[in-house]
This record gives structure tokens, sequence and C-alpha cells, in this order.
């Protein structure tokens, strides 16, 4: 669970804050300099009853807010990002930032979280596979994945990612994907440094400040990779070994491993593998070459 929602002390420098999921506080970290101070808040999905109000109040004294789009009375609470726009000082400056989901390097994953379905991520790792989900309902597996449709599913990401930009009014990050390094996404939900830093500075730019460092050095977003498939690795030219396992917390783990524990899983949660199934079609059909 994030830190919860407390007192803010000033300091003479704008206050600023980030909410959304874990590449919020990423961006937060990043952002962090000696013009603005920040403060650490739970993500949007982990924030509760008793938050909502000490969050008002700080957002009745910030400067400068940074948030992805998430509609109004998320999971029954009024933190939707207007409604928290609505919290804020008469000329606190804004800016939007789309949730980076790219799948361009791990082209058989999808995240599925259905409205109204309890613990929807799977165990082990809380990324379905396409290849995965298709055996689990005896649908017919795939072919050989090819350099074709790994560029088929990244040209779908960006152009899905460039949609959001466009319909949130968004600072943009597709092109930042357009190609892709490897360290451009550590899973389809967590970029790496290569995209959270050019990102963080061009958000400092839409709230009007300065350009400054990275407030942090370290990588982020760190606790799992997803494996970097030869295909993948030959269909945007990187400069890396291919890798086989995930890695989680530092340890490695065989896709075997993972692929034994989502089929177990989808026999016990029959509605988590029929809302899977849906997610997993159109992702199928471009590496089928539909």
């Amino acid at each position: 669970m994030g830190r919860r929602v407390g007192a803010v002390t000033g300091s003479g420098q704008a206050t600023l804050v980030v909410i959304g999921n874990c590449q919020a506080e990423s961006l937060r970290l990043l952002l962090d300099a000696d013009d603005v101070v920040t403060h650490r808040l739970p993500a949007v999905h982990e924030l509760t009853a008793a938050d909502v109000v000490p969050l008002q109040r700080l957002l009745a004294r910030t400067d400068l807010f940074v948030g992805q789009p998430v509609g109004d009375d998320y999971r029954g609470l009024p933190v939707g990002t207007a409604q928290l726009v609505a919290c804020l000082p008469p000329g606190a400056r804004t800016a939007l930032v789309p949730t980076v989901r790219y799948a361009g390097l791990h082209p058989y994953h999808l995240l599925v979280h259905p409205p109204g379905l309890e613990k929807p991520d799977p165990p082990a790792v809380p990324y379905h596979d396409v290849r995965t989900v298709l055996a689990a309902a005896g649908r017919s597996a795939l072919p050989p994945l090819t350099i074709e449709a790994v560029q088929a599913v990244a040209d779908a990401s960006v152009a899905e990612l460039d949609r959001r930009e466009r319909q949130h009014d968004t600072v943009r990050v597709s092109d930042l994907l357009a190609r892709p390094v490897a360290g451009s996404m550590r899973t389809i939900n967590h970029p790496g440094n290569a995209v959270l830093e050019p990102l963080a500075a061009r958000l400092r730019a839409a709230l009007g400040l300065d350009p400054r460092p990275p407030g942090v050095r370290r990588e982020l977003l760190m606790s799992i990779h997803a494996p970097l498939l030869r295909e993948v690795v030959a269909a945007h030219g990187l400069d890396v070994d291919p890798t086989a396992d995930w890695t989680v917390e530092g340890e490695a783990v065989p896709v075997e491993t993972v692929t034994a524990a989502h089929l177990a899983w989808y026999a016990a949660r029959p509605e988590m593998l029929a809302a899977a199934l849906e997610r997993a079609e159109p992702i199928a059909a471009l590496l089928r070459g539909a």
C-alpha cells in the first residue's frame, strides 16, 4: 500500500502533486527538484474514503498538478481527474499524462482488469499471456512469432497511445516508443527511464517550469522484467541479448513456471479466462497476421 495522504508544510517552493498509478510515483521522483515540493501519495487505486478529505485539502493549496486521465467517482470515490482538478486553487497549472502501455517489446502480454471482477491478476506475474489464454480456452495455438507480427503489435500499441493522448489532451509520449530501445519498457505497463526521463522533462515544460536534471538517477519500476524474445530483439534492432525468463524482484522465474501457475488459475477462475480471452482475441489476430 502507498503512504496515506497526510499534512503538508510550506517551504516557499511550488507545491507539485502527481497522482495516478505506479508510473505517477516514478514521475514524481523525476520531477522533484529545488523549485518544487512534491508529496508522495498512494496510487489512485489504493485511495480509501479516509484519504479523500486530506487529498482535497492538499489540492486546495497545490500550485502544480499532474494527473493521469481517471473517470469521475473512480471506485466509488470522488477522485476522478476532473474532480481533483476542481479542488485546485485559481491559477494552479495542470498537465495530464497518459497511462503508458506498450506491447511492442512484449507482444504476447496483456493486462486484464474487468470492472467488478475481484483479484484479476494471475499468480506469479500479474500479466496474462495470449498463448496461455488460448491454450486454457482450447483455442488454436498461434503460429511462430515473426518480425512482421512484432511490428504489427508495436504499431497498434503506439496508435492506441496516440489516440488516448489526443482524446484527453495529454503530454505526448507515444513518439518516444516509435523506435523503442530495450530499456523503454520493463513490462507492458512499466516504462523504463528511457521513457520516463524525457516524459518528466516534457511535463516540466508543460507546467511552465525551467529544465532540471532528473530528480533521481536510479533505474525506476524495476520489480518485474518480462522476457525479451529473440524475434523482438530482431524486429526492433535492439543491441541486447534475448532473455527467456521473467525476473521478479531480482530472481529468475522460468516461463514454464508462470504458464503452469496461470493454467491452474484459469481452471479455478473461468470468469477471468473469459475476460482474458476477449482481450486476447485482437492481439491474437495481429500475431496471426489477420
